[in-house]
């Protein structure tokens, strides 16, 4: 994960895999996500939200998450492995990830949000100094 916060829900994507990912997730009896500690937050959304685009429908769509409040960036030359392109969105206020996710993925020309609220990790591994923290889904 690239951000987690305590009730599990996730801003994933960086590497660029995040269709896939979200796809495996949901189709898991159990999500188990493997993280740095620093990457648990009090908020989501200081990591950018990466979001894979239809390539025909960027500059479409990143008009309309403008207007959502967020800023979002090119990741020139990715191609993602479905042939997508991804923007990454700075600046998001992330009050409510769910709904958020939920918005952006109903942006025609969306093919999926790096958030993930709707299916949040079941079980969070944390690397620390001190050994390996468990998060559990309450």
């Amino acid at each position: 994960a690239d951000e987690a916060d305590a009730k599990l829900r996730l801003i994933k994507g960086g590497g660029g895999a995040l269709t896939r990912e979200k796809i495996v997730a949901t189709a898991a009896r159990k999500f188990i996500c493997i993280a740095d500690e620093a990457k648990l937050v009090k908020r989501l959304g200081k990591f950018p939200v990466p979001v894979e685009i239809v390539p025909f429908a960027r500059v479409q769509v990143a008009k309309q998450l403008k207007k959502l409040g967020g800023r979002p960036v090119w990741r020139k030359g990715c191609v993602t492995d479905n042939g997508g392109e991804i923007l990454d969105v700075h600046g998001l206020r992330i009050r409510d990830p769910k709904e958020l996710e939920k918005k952006i993925e109903a942006i025609p020309g969306v093919i999926c949000a790096g958030i993930f609220a709707r299916r949040r990790a079941d079980l969070l591994l944390l690397a620390t100094p001190q050994g390996v923290r468990q998060i559990k889904a309450g």
